[in-house]
């Protein structure tokens, strides 16, 4: 069979890019090593004879690294003004949301498992370099308003510890992140279970403030499974809330974070691994979905009172994580703020480092370019801040807070020019062979993703005539203005549509002869015209994130 190379010499100690091959039933990547066949293909025989809790474990780690993002300052901030607005009402939206999360971050592990590349290296072999481009400065976007949050929250959390304004405290965010990257050399283990820790204090708060409030359960079971949209604001705070949970830079994070692990080349190493990445998220968002109940119904539960005290009622009208600490006074007393503060800090600048992650490989992918983490950091925080420092000059906590929601609905806008190329991937022959979508997956999906670019479509623009109505502009600003953004709207609805009916013309998944699928089957291996031996690592230049193995 023939062997296609992609890599290109980059670096230090030559290419670590490596091939996208057809072997068996999966288009997986190849590199040479200096070792026979015989030795690597025992080696992989032994592993898929170990207990299968063993194989798990090893396969632990991308799905909770991702579902930090779904911990972070934007959900708390939209969690907590969805249940000061609305009570239990739209529990369901994070019901759904997360579903939905479930299902496409599972896409995106199986892309990169069977395929062996990450998305945005499979949008830049797929689409014309023009899209490419486009495709990347939207990634770039993604991953800038996902900071926006990490940065408000990290100065909320300053301005409690240490009672600094909120801008300085957006300064100094600018530094922060890179001191826990640059704490990683004492193991990133220690690190990120460290900074788990601290975000589930704020859990174990939130879970002993619901025993004490005791909201009622059937309101909350019925929020949780009866859509409801009552009441001023609701479309906007739903939209908020699910563009805070479903990130479109989350799904380029977690299709390159799987390539870090070991699979075996056969189908059983490949169906094991897809399987054991869908338990592990499984799990990892059921723990996010709890949270942000607990999140939802205890402010609901605090804001509804009838005998809520008239600065606290005050508080609940415009709720920002800067002054949502007198929720856990029931518990934690007078140290509620500081305890709040530490795990509101630990939730930004943990999510703040899958942020960098991810603007890494987005990078990569699309431009073929690798930065240093601190780099990366530097320049994605530098552009974050810029927004947010004129914000709480200008608006203080209150602007601070409505900017979170701004860009939560940013990423409900971009979720798109992500998850349309992911659906269409994971869903392709041509991409993934046998080991493409169900019928029944590929129907969820695509009517869950429709359904949400749609709402998001609908409302934005809804929203954007409304303001434009009754504005107090001048009649030709206002003109002006439509006539700026109107075609702006059909270029983005033309780009989904494009998106969405464009046919795959590249080919990255290869059938093989029956008698190769027979030896994928074994775990046996292939060799060269020329005798030498080719062997199916892990992905060596997205392996630089220390996981147990």
């Amino acid at each position: 069979m023939e062997v296609t190379r992609e890599g290109r010499e980059s670096g230090r100690g030559g290419s670590k890019r490596v091939a996208a091959i057809g072997v068996g039933d999966a288009s997986i990547n190849t590199q040479r090593e200096g070792f026979g066949a015989k030795n690597k293909s025992d080696q992989w025989d032994e592993q898929l004879k170990t207990p299968a809790w063993k194989r798990f474990l090893a396969h632990v780690g991308p799905g909770f690294l991702v579902c930090l993002a779904y911990l972070d300052p934007a959900n708390l901030e939209t969690d907590l003004q969805a249940g000061a607005n609305h009570k239990y009402e739209l529990l369901w939206v994070i019901l759904i949301g997360l579903i939905f999360a479930l299902i496409i971050q599972s896409l995106a592990a199986n892309l990169g498992v069977v395929t062996g590349r990450h998305l945005a290296e499979l949008c830049k072999s797929e689409y014309p370099k023009f899209i490419t481009y486009c495709l990347w400065v939207l990634a770039e976007v993604a991953v800038i308003a996902a900071d926006i949050p990490e940065v408000i929250g990290t100065a909320f959390a300053l301005n409690l510890l240490f009672h600094i304004p909120i801008w300085v405290g957006v300064l100094i965010t600018g530094s922060s992140s890179l001191l826990l990257l640059g704490l990683q050399r004492y193991g990133v283990r220690k690190l990120e279970l460290l900074i788990s820790l601290l975000v589930f204090v704020m859990a174990a708060c939130f879970f002993g403030e619901l025993g004490y409030v005791k909201p009622p359960a059937g309101e909350v079971i019925k929020g949780l499974f009866v859509p409801k949209l009552k009441g001023r604001g609701a479309t906007g705070d739903a939209i908020a809330l699910l563009g805070a949970l479903v990130m479109p830079h989350n799904l380029f994070l977690h299709s390159a974070l799987v390539l870090s692990r070991r699979t075996p080349p056969s189908v059983k190493g490949i169906n094991d691994a897809c399987k054991f990445f869908l338990i592990e998220s499984g799990f990892a968002l059921f723990i996010a979905l709890l949270i942000n109940i607990a999140v939802i119904s205890v402010s609901g539960r605090v804001c509804g009172a009838s005998d809520i005290s008239p600065d606290n009622a005050e508080k609940c009208n415009d709720l920002t994580l800067n002054s949502s600490s007198f929720l856990l006074k029931n518990v934690l007393g007078k140290s509620s703020s500081v305890i709040y503060a530490i795990a509101l800090l630990a939730s930004g600048q943990s999510s703040t480092i899958t942020g960098t992650y991810a603007g890494q490989y987005v990078m990569q992918g699309f431009l073929n370019i690798k930065m240093k983490k601190w780099q990366r950091n530097l320049m994605t925080r530098t552009i974050a801040i810029f927004p947010s420092l004129v914000v709480s000059i200008i608006g203080g906590s209150s602007g601070a807070g409505r900017l979170i929601i701004i860009a939560s609905m940013i990423l409900s806008f971009e979720l798109p020019f992500a998850l349309v190329p992911l659906l269409k991937f994971s869903g392709s022959t041509t991409k993934m062979g046998p080991h493409k979508n169900s019928i029944l997956i590929i129907i969820v999906s695509w009517l869950l993703g429709l359904m949400t670019i749609g709402i998001n479509i609908y409302f934005l623009s809804t929203s954007f005539v409304d303001w434009l109505i009754k504005s107090n502009l001048h009649k030709v600003g206002r003109i002006i203005i439509g006539i700026i953004v109107f075609p702006l709207m059909a270029i983005y609805l033309i780009s989904v549509v494009y998106l969405t009916l464009r046919k795959d013309t590249v080919i990255t998944f290869t059938p093989a002869s029956e008698s190769t699928q027979i030896e994928m089957e074994k775990g046996v291996h292939r060799c060269h015209n020329d005798g030498e031996n080719e062997v199916v690592p892990y992905r060596e230049d997205l392996a630089d994130i220390p996981f147990s193995e």
